[in-house]
């Protein structure tokens, strides 16, 4: 019996990298995107070495809507049923808007927005005609509050957020369910050099696990969105 499959884009470091884990160590193969070759064969070797699963990579940059269609192409060139789709591709670029460059803006939503985008309406077709399909976007509590030294970001992930609320109405008819998942500060790279105790930051296996447990109770019920925050608080 063929394993399921779980696409995660922005899986060579951080969140995504915990949800590909995650899904190998349920006996799902995976398909894991980066723009870095080094850290994506890293993650590809480390699930290899610990699971029986099979591991498929691709480096792309998503924030390019040819990145996006070429990497939907290799997915479909799989022939596989995609059970999972996980839109994690992302970026932070800290600064107020009224003071940052021209070109931040498009770059927030070309990589938060746009690669969720278009990585899902290419792979759309698939999605329902498959068998309990369900996609997750991975949003931020900056969806629902703004950061004031982010304020690009913080529209960015709004619309990310708005974007999964309309995809969950127009999934409901093939039965695709659609979870927007909403962390709070979590230990990855965007907050490298903060001066901060590791106490403060959520870990992203924790994100992993609640996206893994959000798929095994989706058969008649679905987690639209799902709100984390570090116990002491936002930072």
């Amino acid at each position: 019996m063929q394993r399921k499959l779980a696409v995660i884009t922005g899986s060579s470091k951080g969140i995504g990298k915990a949800i590909a884990l995650e899904f190998a160590s349920h006996n799902f193969d995976v398909v894991i995107t980066g723009r870095n070759e080094a850290d994506l064969q890293a993650v590809s070797n480390q699930i290899s070495q610990k699971y029986k699963v099979e591991t498929f990579t691709f480096l792309v940059d998503l924030s390019q809507r040819e990145g996006c269609l070429n990497f939907a192409n290799y997915v479909k060139s799989l022939n596989r049923e995609i059970t999972v789709l996980v839109n994690n591709a992302g970026k932070f670029e800290a600064g107020p808007m009224m003071t940052e460059g021209n070109d931040v803006l498009e770059s927030q939503m070309a990589t938060n927005v746009y690669s969720a985008y278009y990585v899902t309406k290419y792979l759309w077709d698939n999605l329902k005609k498959a068998n309990r399909s369900h996609v997750f976007n991975i949003c931020s509590i900056a969806s629902i509050n703004a950061y004031a030294a982010g304020g690009s970001y913080s529209v960015s992930k709004h619309a990310l957020l708005g974007f999964s609320k309309s995809l969950r109405l127009e999934g409901i008819p093939f039965q695709v369910n659609v979870t927007a998942v909403l962390p709070g500060a979590t230990l990855t790279d965007s907050w490298s050099g903060v001066d901060l105790p590791e106490t403060r930051f959520m870990r992203p296996e924790d994100v992993a696990k609640v996206v893994l447990n959000a798929w095994y109770i989706n058969e008649y019920t679905v987690v639209e969105e799902v709100l984390l925050r570090p116990i002491l608080g936002d930072i």
